[in-house]
């Protein structure tokens, strides 16, 4: 089934595209005009917090009430009784919850496309119909009523398909060794095709469920080869040059879309993450200084595309790796719009992109790069939007500055506090001296323009002297408490090891290599559990370029580490054995002001994770200040993604990767020994069955909706 043709335009219902609206008011400038997904989303209800004390724990939180869609107008507190710690195959949730499935891999996404054969023979034509792989990211576009307010019970749902699991992604070949042989071009596209992002449109059922509308015109696919168009300051670079696309401005594809973002003005944010994993070389090479300190490698992850695909093989196509690594913006309601990648907001491996309109009318981005010792960003445009003027904001993030944090300790050392700066990633051709000091980012040390600092941006990063991470996540801001930011640091257990290492400023360090030492901001050694930094940007002003931070909250294991002034067992008075877990991922904060944290990481469930089962959700009940287990996912499982519909009754949720080998319940052969990849392609139903039970002939990820069984208000 090919996909749809970027374009054409289809939108039989009364809501405009961004598209439309911008043509409207390129015409009419004095018309106001709302998106109808609201400018609202850059004023919703966050939590409102106090400093923490020099413990490092949170402080009392002071919530204000938020108004609402839907005539919802108070704090809403978290009801639901705890699930406890689980290693199982099913998805748990509180008593008087339900959680449907609502759209898997391989469901057909496109009119015609062909039903999901269920044994990994389906075709790289039929995938391009169907849902990709790998569900992450997330958000939920309301419709609207003719009056303008926004519909919680229909609208265009948009996921990101991170990226595929071989070992059920492909029937096994005739290799009994390797069930990926022979490995063709075929496979190479079919996986691609698993990439990406779907946009579907859905609807709440009568007795509460949600559906697809399968043959919606809003339906599409956005796949690892369809047309980008690369915008910014970048477009057009040497770098970013190949035979293919001389001018260095379209590329094919979006690749590993890990988590998104969503704008005031109604477009959607999808984030590349580990692009490097694609690439890799036949023949000789010696990877340069770029490659290594973005993790381009011979072999890559594994997936092999290099072998047949010269696209992906660094050798025959070496710019095609620089062409990765970017925010990519979609309008969601307009199939005709070409998706962009906006290359001012940098390169590196993209998490989310949390978007919040400043007081000025400037958009400001967070972003953090997902790997062990990376940096946290900023962005900031130098336009302005107007939410009476959607057509401000249809180009803002191609023009501003792209800035990375250096945090220090502040006055007292080891309180887990301190002060921080933004440090503008310029080249010096437009910035010559940067805080009263030269610009370090200039032609001697190697940076050519401020396309090649953006390109490269973790080198300029280096260059300047930015703060080594635990691996920055999902940022989540506080438009309750304007400038409060919360950011995920998932886990590191390559810090505090001897000898210790940094990044190089020379920007030659192989990426993930450093061992640096403990500080304030990364305070624990093989930090396996992770933790939640908070920052307050000066005066409330998220466009500032100073702030001050702290650690809100540490996961651990306070069973293993029943000591609470050992710093393993997590933050005392908020992680307990009821309410631990390790490795914070995802993160929101919904309309109610009520913190949402997904996890990503060991579901072993012994030793350093001794009881701490399954992948999940919790909550941050502000009221009592306290964390609550919502929900666990099903074995080798990753929970992530989260949006939820304007009356807070229904609640997005991703189900990545079931039935990924590893935990207590992996399967063993009559010898003892586990299961292997090799193994469970053969046998693909022998680990989960989620989501289909019974029926399933492999695992299959998903996104589920999760709702109260009498219809009420989500985690109340």
């Amino acid at each position: 089934m090919p996909l749809l043709d970027d374009d054409g335009s289809v939108n039989p219902s009364q809501n405009r595209s961004l598209t439309e609206l911008i043509e409207e008011a390129s015409h009419s400038p004095g018309r106001r005009v709302m998106l109808r997904s609201g400018a609202g989303f850059a004023a919703l209800s966050f939590l409102g917090l106090t400093a923490c004390g020099s413990d490092g724990d949170p402080g009392p939180l002071a919530i204000s009430s938020a108004g609402g869609s839907s005539g919802t107008t108070s704090v809403e507190t978290l009801s639901f009784k705890a699930v406890a710690t689980s290693s199982g195959s099913n998805v748990v949730v509180p008593d008087g919850y339900v959680a449907d499935v609502l759209l898997r891999w391989g469901d057909p996404v496109l009119s015609g496309a062909p039903a999901f054969k269920g044994d990994a023979s389906d075709t790289s034509a039929a995938a391009q119909g169907q849902a990709g792989d790998n569900f992450d990211g997330n958000w939920y576009f309301p419709f609207t009523n003719s009056d303008g307010t926004e519909r919680a019970d229909a609208g265009l749902f948009v996921t990101n398909h991170e990226y595929i699991n071989p070992e059920y992604y492909y029937a096994p070949g005739s290799d009994t060794a390797n069930w990926l042989n022979p490995f063709t071009l075929e496979k190479a596209r079919k996986a691609q095709a698993g990439h990406g992002i779907s946009v579907v449109e859905v609807r709440r059922q009568a007795d509460g469920r949600w559906e697809v509308v399968r043959s919606s015109p809003y339906n599409r696919r956005i796949t690892g080869y369809s047309p980008i168009a690369i915008t910014g300051p970048a477009k057009g670079d040497a770098l970013l040059k190949t035979a293919a696309n001389p001018g260095g401005d379209e590329v094919l594809g979006t690749l590993n879309n890990c988590a998104a973002g969503h704008t005031p003005w109604g477009t959607y944010l999808t984030c590349e993450e580990n692009f490097n994993g694609y690439f890799g070389w036949n023949g000789s090479r010696t990877p340069n200084a770029l490659e290594n300190r973005y993790g381009i490698t011979q072999t890559g992850f594994g997936y092999r595309w290099h072998e047949v695909d010269p696209r992906f093989d660094v050798n025959a196509t070496p710019n095609e790796p620089n062409r990765f690594g970017w925010v990519v913006e979609v309008d969601p309601f307009s199939t005709t719009s070409k998706p962009k990648k906006r290359t001012a907001l940098g390169r590196f491996k993209h998490e989310n992109a949390e978007v919040v309109v400043a007081a000025n009318g400037k958009a400001v981005v967070y972003m953090g790069c997902d790997e062990r010792n990376e940096y946290l960003y900023k962005f900031i445009s130098d336009g302005t939007f107007s939410a009476a003027n959607p057509a401000s904001g249809r180009d803002l993030l191609d023009a501003g500055t792209l800035y990375v944090a250096r945090l220090s300790a502040g006055a007292v050392a080891g309180d887990r506090a301190g002060d921080g700066v933004w440090i503008p990633l310029v080249h010096a051709s437009l910035a010559p001296t940067v805080a009263g000091s030269p610009n370090p980012l200039n032609a001697t040390n190697g940076f050519l323009s401020q396309a090649d600092v953006l390109i490269r941006a973790r080198q300029a990063a280096d260059r300047v002297g930015a703060t080594m991470m635990d691996r920055p996540e999902w940022v989540a801001a506080n438009p309750k408490k304007p400038g409060e930011v919360f950011l995920t640091l998932t886990n590191n257990n390559r810090r505090g090891t001897t000898p210790a290492s940094s990044n190089k400023v020379d920007g030659t360090t192989s990426a993930g290599s450093s061992r640096p030492a403990v500080d304030d901001a990364n305070p624990r050694v093989n930090n396996v559990w992770g933790h939640i930094l908070r920052w307050n940007e000066a005066g409330a002003d998220p466009t500032a370029l100073s702030f001050a931070w702290d650690v809100f909250l540490l996961a651990g294991n306070p069973k293993k580490y029943p000591d609470r002034t050992d710093l393993r067992s997590g933050s005392a008075g908020l992680i307990t054995p009821e309410s631990m877990f390790n490795s914070p991922d995802g993160l929101a904060i919904d309309r109610f002001g009520r913190m949402w944290i997904q996890t990503d990481g060991s579901y072993a469930n012994t030793g350093e994770f001794d009881g701490q089962g399954n992948n999940q959700m919790l909550a941050f009940d502000a009221a009592t200040g306290t964390v609550k287990r919502f929900l666990v996912g099903p074995d080798g499982c990753e929970v992530t993604g989260l949006s939820f519909t304007p009356d807070m009754k229904a609640m997005f949720v991703g189900i990545q990767h079931p039935g990924e080998l590893g935990g207590p319940n992996q399967p063993k052969k009559p010898d003892g020994t586990l299961y292997a990849e090799n193994d469970i392609a053969r046998e693909p139903t022998r680990f989960s069955k989620w989501p289909d039970g019974a029926s399933a002939t492999r695992p299959r990820s998903a996104t589920i909706v999760v709702r109260r069984s009498d219809g009420g208000v989500v985690g109340s």
